[in-house]
Parts: C-alpha cells; structure tokens; sequence
C-alpha cells in the first residue's frame, strides 16, 4: 500500500521510512525539502493522491510556547483536511508521553491540540505516545546547562532506543485505527539526573550534575508519574545499560535540545 511519511528526512521518519520500503510498500518520505510543506499546503494534495495511510512525525522547528502551538495546529489542520479530501484511511502520528499530565509546558500543550486535532478531524486515527529517547539524555543535559553545572530533576523517566519506537510506529502504521491512543517506553525506569550523570560520564564531560526537584524539563515541574507509561503500554527491547555500552565516548555530544520525548 502507499503510505506518506510526513517528516520523512527526520530520526524516526528515514527509520521508518527503510523499514515499511523494506516490506514492500510504497512510501513517500514528504517533508519542505522534497516540495511537501504542511505548513503552507505546498504539494500535500499530490502527496496524499492514491495514499492509504498517513503517518505524521514532523517536528516544530521552534520550541517557544506560541510558535510551537501555532506549528502544530497549523500543519494538523493542513494535513488531515488534505488527507480528507484524498480519502486517506488511516493517520498515525507519534506524540509525547506526559502530553495530557505536564500542562505547564508550552511543547507538550502543542503535542495535546494536534492530538485533539486528530482526534476531532474523522479520518481513523491511531497515536502511539513515547517516552524520551536514550539518544537525547545528552540534549537534556545541553538545555538544562548553566556555566559548568547542570541543574535538573530527579524525577523517574522511562526512556527508550529510538529504533525501538520505530518498530512500534511501523507495527501500528501496518494495522488496524487504533482510534485511540497506545504508549511505548523502556523496560527500566530511572531518575534523571541519574542517568544524565552516567551519560556526561561515559563522554567525558566533567559538567557537575545538580539535582532541583523545581528544574524544569522544557517549562514543567515534574513529578515520579509525568513521564512514565501507565497500564498496556509497549515496552521496548534495549536497556539503558547495553545501549550505554555500546555507544560508549564514542556518542557524539549534542549541541541543541530536541523533542521533549521525543520524541518523544
């Protein structure tokens, strides 16, 4: 079947895109640089001709309140109304875990009006909800650095290898609407500071790590239930430790934050 990938070109969009080709579907990794834009309409219709499954994974290229709210409420709007009018049976996108329980950030209240934009547009849906990637320990640390401290919190967190919410989202993309919403995290939970401590070491970084339950992660407080799944939740495969190992110093350091889960 043809599926488009909206955010084709991103982490977990060209993953996903090699693994659903590889199964033999059709898929048309769309994003501004092959001439599709959500944003403006720019080529969503020829996009979604003859598509039978949508998947949205594209990212706000800003993570202040207001644009990243305009962002997604704009490129939602965009997208499911040009998947209505090509007929598009099914749309899944990738969202946050914590988006409808950590309100004081601007991200997360983003992710919540697409999700509702969804839910609201009556093309059958399905959301599959992640927790943080491993990969992007490293970027808390970046966007939570003063000088030569970090200050974050020590709240749990449930974080997972990309690859592995990739798997999960080609899974979804490949069945039935959900019409509902289905989250995925790793199989440990962890705190924090806890782990940004361990990755800063494993790159050598000497950054001191400084624990503030009132640090906020991308403009929230959080407590011990923000950012882990709740019952019936996927759970990925790789531990902490053996992606840890694995990745070693050799990991490259980040220079700017991302996706608050996500990627999240």
């Amino acid at each position: 079947m043809k599926i488009v990938v909206i955010g084709g070109s991103g982490l977990i969009g060209s993953r996903l895109v090699s693994i659903l080709r590889s199964k033999g579907h059709e898929v048309l990794a769309a994003s501004p640089d092959s001439g599709v834009n959500t944003i403006t309409g720019e080529g969503l219709d020829a996009a979604l001709a003859g598509a039978q499954v949508v998947v949205d994974v594209a990212n706000s290229p800003s993570f202040e309140d207001e644009a990243v709210r305009k962002f997604f409420e704009t490129s939602g709007t965009n997208l499911l109304a040009a998947e209505a009018r090509a007929g598009v049976g099914h749309h899944v996108a990738l969202s946050i875990v914590g988006t409808d329980r950590v309100s004081d950030s601007g991200y997360l209240r983003a992710k919540l009006v697409q999700e509702n934009l969804i839910k609201s547009s009556g093309v059958p849906y399905s959301i599959l909800r992640s927790t943080q990637f491993f990969e992007f320990i490293g970027r808390i640390a970046q966007a939570a650095t003063d000088g030569k401290s970090v200050r974050v919190s020590g709240a749990l967190f449930q974080p997972i290898l990309s690859a592995d919410v990739v798997s999960a989202l080609a899974d979804i993309t490949v069945g039935k609407p959900i019409m509902g919403t289905v989250e995925v995290g790793g199989p440990e939970r962890y705190r924090i500071d806890e782990l940004v401590r361990r990755v800063l070491k494993a790159n050598g970084d000497e950054r001191e790590v400084i624990t503030d339950a009132h640090a906020p992660y991308f403009g929230a407080e959080l407590n011990d239930e923000s950012l882990v799944t709740g019952p019936g939740a996927r759970i990925g495969a790789k531990r902490f430790e053996d992606w840890l190992q694995e990745a070693g110093s050799q990991r490259p350091a980040a220079k700017a934050p991302t996706q608050p889960s996500a990627r999240h």
